[in-house]
């Protein structure tokens, strides 16, 4: 019975794995597929007479995007960890008030549609002169994940001995010290679970893109598939060519860092 239930157990797996990674496989098809056999009916479920076409558009026009995206992801990466590393410390060690008013504040943030904050970023970057700007869109995608990282390093920053800092107190460390020498060294996997959240939202991000920098001589990548759409002809092998590399970067991360990311999302679940 238990070989039985165990069996049953690995097919579903199995058969709920394939339709999760049934359009990854198609993403690959298409990007193999040459144009003219694009519409074939019935679908060739395979590539037929495969072609590179799609990818060497992809090394010769969108090296300069994903440059970008990478930039863009990056800075999202640092501008969230300086901000949500020291606040999190704030409201998981420190007397701050109105500390439950502000989770709230940061819940709430996270529900407002990126199109509705988009279209505020514009009106402001009007005004600033920031429009088609690579660090304007750095600043836009991290508040996004800022909310995010702000409530995960508060949970996982109270799960920390309260000893431990105080012992560090005695030995004279002020409350910098504390937080940069203790509370950042022992908050690995918080902050690689943030940085990996803050980067994959900025290296897909395409609202906020579209919207601030659809006109800027840096573009990230997310533009640079929708500019194969035209009105009469649609690349659609670059297209799949460009998010098949484009994914490439977003799998080793995820793989790499998935302990960790486990380890930082849960942290602070369970209290002694």
């Amino acid at each position: 019975m238990t070989r039985q239930r165990a069996w049953w157990k690995t097919a579903l797996g199995i058969v709920l794995a394939a339709l999760m990674l049934f359009p990854v496989y198609w993403m690959v098809n298409v990007s193999l597929t040459k144009t003219e056999n694009m519409r074939a009916d019935p679908p060739h479920w395979y590539p037929k007479d495969p072609t590179l076409q799609g990818y060497a558009n992809v090394f010769s026009d969108q090296f300069p995007a994903l440059g970008t995206s990478l930039f863009v992801g990056l800075g999202c990466v640092v501008l969230t960890l300086v901000i949500s590393a020291p606040a999190g410390f704030a409201l998981a060690k420190l007397r701050v008030r109105g500390k439950g008013t502000l989770n709230f504040v940061l819940l709430v943030a996270q529900m407002i549609p990126s199109v509705v904050m988009a279209i505020g970023f514009y009106a402001i970057y009007v005004r600033l002169g920031w429009l088609n700007t690579v660090w304007g869109l750095v600043v836009a995608d991290s508040t996004i994940a800022v909310p995010f990282g702000v409530l995960v390093f508060t949970t996982f920053m109270s799960g920390i001995a309260g000893e431990l800092l105080q012992a560090a107190k005695i030995d004279g460390a002020g409350t910098w010290r504390t937080f940069t020498s203790i509370v950042l060294p022992i908050s690995r996997n918080a902050i690689l679970t943030v940085s990996l959240f803050a980067f994959l939202w900025a290296w897909s991000d395409f609202i906020f893109a579209s919207t601030l920098d659809r006109n800027g001589d840096m573009v990230p990548v997310t533009l640079g598939i929708y500019r194969y759409i035209g009105n009469n002809t649609t690349e659609w092998n670059s297209i799949m060519a460009t998010a098949a590399v484009a994914s490439v970067p977003a799998a080793i991360l995820l793989i790499v860092a998935q302990r960790y990311v486990a380890g930082g999302v849960t942290a602070g679940a369970v209290k002694d």
